[in-house]
């Protein structure tokens, strides 16, 4: 939120400065250029010439104020309106009186560098730079080729050329310091929100394994005590059975991790995995299309089948048929009777049926049943 508040500050610092520098532009052109101009228009050698300079000069500080209401910038037309400045500067000094350079009759020489500065206000510090050494050159060479280069007229050209000069390129400055600072803030923040995602993410890659964790130990852990201190047997069926059943749990439990478009087909292909390296021949068939089901409901839906298929003996069928209200997965096996822990997860339903040694089991999940409770 401190961070929100900051760039707003700078925004609105950035919008100050732009409406200051447009006030100083228009007050430079309308006031003190008609001041200059007006009284003077029968000393030009072409009236209509300056006229037309103060017009373009006018239109592109109108259209900058049109801009700055609308709160967009020039864009693509930025170039075009430096060029039009430029142009009626050029324009003005070729009808200015010869000897006039920098003095009040040369109006144009402290009204166009605030405007080409107003357009060029929110580019990088050497673009209003270079704007004011072309409007300084184009004075220049005016007062060198047409006017009687004497060490006043000079003096007059570098005293006036300080603030002409000057004073836009501390407007550009600061709003290049401005401008800088809001990039450094936005950097800023771009690498705490990174640091703070990767802390987020590191954080809950811990709190996965701890809980992974803890989900070994209820069985597994104990289980591979027992076969280290001897107190189980390896050759114990019993046993062989147990180790079946916990490895698949084990591939299950990795296989949740994975980005996957169909995460239960791709944990009970995890789990058939088992039982395929035993030799049981697997066949998983998948119908229709159904909604992701949660992290727990996925483990309801594939504990029955991967008891089954741990303890299968030569053969197995998956089936998993769904839809958007329903979703069914059914093992067939010959792996004898066989206890399935009860689903934890409100809306699983198990039913098994067994006939000597084959094994049928059906777990449904209903999405909407649980959205209700």
């Amino acid at each position: 939120m401190t961070d929100v508040v900051e760039e707003g500050a700078r925004a609105q610092l950035r919008h100050g400065l732009r409406i200051a520098t447009l006030l100083v532009a228009a007050a430079t052109v309308f006031v003190l250029g008609l001041a200059n101009l007006l009284p003077r228009l029968d000393v030009y050698e072409s009236a209509p010439a300056q006229l037309a300079a103060f017009a373009a000069l006018g239109s592109v500080i109108l259209g900058e104020a049109v801009l700055l209401v609308r709160g967009r910038a020039w864009g693509r037309l930025r170039g075009p309106a430096i060029a039009v400045v430029l142009a009626a500067s050029a324009l003005s000094y070729a009808t200015l009186p010869d000897g006039r350079t920098s003095s009040g009759t040369d109006w144009i020489f402290g009204a166009a560098n605030w405007v080409g500065v107003v357009v060029l206000l929110d580019r990088p510090l050497r673009s209003a730079a270079a704007f004011l050494i072309a409007h300084e050159l184009t004075a220049l060479l005016h007062l060198l080729l047409f006017d009687d280069p004497s060490r006043p007229a000079l003096a007059r050209f570098a005293t006036g050329s300080v603030s002409v000069v000057g004073f836009p390129l501390c407007m550009a400055v600061v709003a290049a310091v401005l401008r800088r600072l809001g990039a450094a803030a936005a950097a800023s923040r771009r690498e705490i929100e990174r640091v703070r995602v990767a802390e987020a993410v590191a954080a809950e890659s811990h709190r996965r394994r701890r809980q992974r964790f803890a989900e070994l130990s209820v069985a597994t852990i104990p289980l591979l005590e027992g076969l280290a201190d001897g107190s189980l047997r390896p050759e114990d069926p019993e046993v062989q059975r147990r180790c079946a059943i916990e490895a698949a749990r084990m591939r299950r439990l990795f296989a949740e991790s994975d980005t996957v478009e169909n995460p239960l087909l791709h944990e009970l292909r995890h789990c058939a995995d088992v039982a395929d390296r035993k030799g049981v021949v697997v066949e998983l068939d998948a119908r229709g299309r159904w909604p992701a089901p949660p992290v727990a409901v996925r483990r309801d839906l594939t504990e029955a089948v991967l008891t089954v298929l741990a303890t299968a003996v030569s053969r197995a069928r998956v089936t998993v048929v769904g839809g958007a209200d329903l979703v069914s997965v059914s093992v067939v096996a010959d792996c004898g009777e066989v206890d399935v822990p009860s689903p934890a997860t409100p809306g699983v339903r198990v039913k098994a049926l067994t006939k000597d040694d084959t094994v049928w089991m059906e777990v449904t999940w209903q999405p909407t049943l649980q959205r209700t409770n």
